[in-house]
């Protein structure tokens, strides 16, 4: 009697990844790898460093830097709030919420949009720079050093979020803050590092329920 073999079970489907366009070639333009994301920050950073070398003096430069981290702080906290959960009527507009944020919501947890794309990161950070540059001179591209600084810290702390176990103090607070922006009210907790902007602004959660 020939052996009866026990199947083994098939392993979980992968979830599908949501489609924001039919195009492909469009729609690797939505997805960074995090080796990806981090080769080329490691690059950047230093290159805006250099590009802003002779600019100021070494005391100016880093009080242009600390400036433009705290700029970024603000521009993160007023980005979350007032444009990724922007409520619009007319449908074009409406679209572009959802494919700069509002997909994260339906899928918070895919590792592969928890970090900014180049494709549009990149053209951002080349109108801000632009406009630092003309509104302080050369010396902006420090400024612009320590807006980007902060842009990545963000990033990188967003991404840990969603994809580490962030046992630290710190850690802790951060993925507390930002799952209670996903988890019980999306009105509330916009900023991901800088958290003292939503007691400031009165936008925090301070409880399990709202």
């Amino acid at each position: 009697m020939a052996a009866m073999h026990r199947s083994r079970p098939s392993p979980p489907a992968r979830p599908t990844r949501i489609r924001l366009f039919r195009n492909e070639q469009l729609e690797r333009l939505t997805v960074i790898a995090p080796r990806t994301f981090f080769v080329l920050w490691a690059c950047m950073l230093p290159f805006i460093a250099w590009m802003g070398w002779n600019t100021a003096s070494p005391l100016h430069a880093v009080g242009l830097v600390i400036a433009g981290f705290v700029g970024w702080s603000l521009f993160e906290y007023a980005m979350h709030r007032y444009l990724f959960h922007w409520t619009v009527q007319w449908a074009p507009a409406r679209w572009l919420v959802y494919l700069a944020h509002g997909n994260h919501h339906d899928d918070p947890n895919d590792g592969m949009r928890n970090l900014m794309p180049p494709a549009v990161s990149l053209p951002i950070a080349g109108v801000i720079w632009l406009a630092l540059v003309a509104a302080i001179g050369p010396a902006g591209t420090w400024a612009f050093l320590g807006f980007m600084i902060g842009y990545v810290s963000y990033d990188v702390v967003h991404y840990g979020c969603h994809q580490w176990a962030m046992h630290s103090r710190i850690g802790q607070a951060f993925k507390r803050h930002h799952m209670r922006h996903h988890h019980i009210s999306e009105s509330g907790n916009y900023a991901i590092t800088a958290l003292f902007w939503d007691r400031a602004f009165g936008t925090q959660i301070t409880s399990l329920k709202r």
